[in-house]
């Protein structure tokens, strides 16, 4: 179930890197545009595609399934099929998912102090 092509530079990357320190392993884990999101949105609860689709709008179809399917390869969510008419998946943290929420939530503070740092320090700038 490879998600990315095996010749990419992001994926020899990732493979070379991986071993270099714990932030590089993590950051190949989690490091891109959505995956902390969505292990942030599932937290609390288990969530279907569509909701996971509702809560994040301005991802595409195609980079959710993208993104699920890495973060369920590298351990960090299950998906759970549930043999009914119509199919229903249900996505869920998996104990090595959940133990990453201190992390998030940590990132989650540091970036709402920052941005209102950088807006504080924008204000004064403009002042004569």
């Amino acid at each position: 179930m490879a998600t990315r092509k095996l010749s990419s530079t992001n994926n020899r990357n990732r493979e070379v890197l991986g071993d270099f320190c714990g932030i590089t392993y993590a950051l190949n884990l989690v490091g891109s545009r959505w995956k902390l999101l969505i292990l942030h949105k599932l937290e609390p609860h288990k969530l279907r595609f569509s909701e996971l689709k509702q809560i994040l709008p301005h991802i595409t179809d195609r980079m959710l399934t993208l993104q699920l399917r890495e973060l369920e390869q590298d351990g960090l969510i299950a998906r759970t099929v549930f043999a009914e008419v119509p199919p229903r998946v249900e996505y869920a943290l998996t104990a090595s998912g959940q133990a990453l929420a201190p992390a998030w939530h940590s990132l989650e503070a540091w970036g709402n102090a920052h941005r209102q740092a950088a807006a504080a320090e924008q204000v004064e700038s403009l002042k004569p």
